[in-house]
């Protein structure tokens, strides 16, 4: 947690951190955390944003990470958006978050019209003798990543973002951080906190960077702790630059994490240390798992503590100060029910001393009345060896209503032709046959080049 006396981002690195030698590294830019000492990202226009509600709108993860350091504490919220916002979604953001003020960047198009003060935003840092120190907290709100329509926003407030992050006032100056999120979404922000506050530099991600030529940047600076979704470490482990690594701690969050690529990333990095974590922009940073093992132990569940769990109706519920305070401008959607734990819609079946993450609940295949989580089947099938990934869906029938179908990336590239394409399907159908009821069995199986991920990292999951 943060020392007791520190008010904002900023404040903790220059009073309790030493942050000489640390970097923030973007592919084609870096900027030294020292330097922030003496120089402004926003022009020096900073008091004018003192008190106000700010969008940060810049396009780079750098300006963002730069004007984060320099708002907390200062604005009164910060609303941090993904680059991919569509604008009329950012008009009704700035609307509905009373925005008086967005920071984005200087060739930006016109911000939004009822915004009416814009300040510029670049890594390239100006030199000032006057430094704007913030001493009152500022709400941090996040978007919500996976809808169709506008995100809600979900208000935290720094304590409550860095409530898992233990900070030390000598931390190990030779952790690099690296990270494949970006860091204006939850996972992505906790690794930038978590980097600016246990000490060490951070290697930021670039949308327009080949996973390899990423692989091979992380390896060039010498990460030491990388974090991403499942889905994440499965496209990394496709690409031969996974071999220009080798990091001492290996991070899952944002998906269910399968023992296939638990084992696969314990046996090409024998010497790191594997956890995936639980964590969702509602609930906040849930817990972390390093025994080596999917799921959780079911001791972890209603035993109290500073993250206190329930199961209700299958859903894992979470209460603790981590959780976010509201969603904002929403006031008909309650976050948290009467007892103030956050139903995460996140399915879990207890099998003996242990929870399985099965799916969401809102993505069940409903087939026949019977219902079918796709995580659930996407697990078995990634079992086998020849698996890299998959993805489960359903296929509209006029028996069932719904069928289970399979979409299969393999390891390699010729494994699915011929007749070795036609014995990995049996092979594959048949684990899935020992491994699920039948009703979860996908119908049919296909075999595909590549499969889509979101830009939160997560697989692209619909119905056809």
């Amino acid at each position: 947690m943060l020392p007791s006396d520190a008010t904002s981002l900023r404040g903790t690195l220059d009073g309790h951190l030493d942050i000489s030698g640390r970097w923030l590294w973007a592919a084609d830019r870096a900027v030294r955390l020292a330097d922030l000492a003496h120089g402004t990202s926003l022009g020096g226009r900073l008091p004018e944003l003192a008190g106000k509600s700010v969008l940060l709108a810049t396009r780079e993860q750098i300006t963002a990470a730069l004007a984060l350091i320099e708002l907390d504490g200062v604005a009164r919220r910060i609303v941090i958006c993904p680059p991919d916002l569509p604008s009329d979604h950012l008009t009704q953001i700035a609307t509905t978050a009373q925005i008086d003020a967005i920071v984005l960047d200087p060739d930006a198009p016109e911000a939004p019209g009822n915004v009416p003060l814009r300040v510029p935003c670049t890594a390239e840092l100006t030199p000032t003798d006057t430094m704007v120190r913030g001493d009152h907290p500022s709400e941090w709100v996040l978007l919500t990543s996976g809808t169709t329509g506008v995100p809600k926003m979900v208000a935290h407030t720094l304590m409550g973002l860095t409530g898992a992050i233990k900070v030390g006032r000598n931390p190990a100056a030779s952790v690099v951080w690296g990270t494949f999120y970006d860091i204006r979404r939850f996972g992505g922000l906790q690794i930038f906190l978590r980097a600016m506050l246990c000490g060490g530099s951070l290697i930021l991600s670039s949308a327009r960077e080949a996973v390899a030529d990423h692989l091979q940047r992380l390896g060039a600076r010498g990460v030491t702790h990388l974090s991403g979704t499942p889905s994440h470490w499965r496209r990394a482990l496709m690409s031969p630059a996974i071999s220009a690594i080798s990091p001492r701690y290996v991070r899952l969050s944002g998906e269910i994490a399968d023992q296939a690529i638990l084992d696969q990333l314990r046996a090409v990095f024998p010497q790191a240390g594997v956890a995936h974590a639980y964590a969702s922009t509602e609930a906040g940073v849930g817990f972390d798992v390093d025994d080596g093992r999917e799921g959780f132990p079911a001791a972890m569940v209603g035993t109290g503590g500073e993250v206190e769990m329930r199961v209700v109706d299958g859903s894992l519920r979470i209460r603790s100060a981590r959780v976010a305070s509201r969603y904002v401008g929403s006031e008909q959607a309650h976050l948290c029910d009467a007892d103030g734990f956050v139903d995460t819609r996140d399915m879990v079946e207890l099998r003996g001393d242990r929870y399985h993450f099965v799916g969401r609940r809102d993505g069940i295949i409903n087939v026949g009345g019977l219902k079918v989580h796709p995580e659930e089947v996407e697990a078995v099938i990634n079992r086998h060896p020849d698996v890299r990934m998959s993805l489960v869906r359903s296929r509209r029938n006029p028996i069932t209503g719904e069928i289970v179908v399979a979409d299969v990336l393999l390891r390699g590239e010729d494994a699915a032709a011929g007749e070795r394409a036609a014995a990995l399907k049996r092979e594959i159908m048949q684990s899935c046959r020992d491994g699920l009821a039948e009703h979860k069995v996908p119908a049919m199986i296909r075999f595909v080049s590549a499969l889509d991920v979101t830009k939160s990292g997560k697989l692209a999951r619909h119905h056809a």
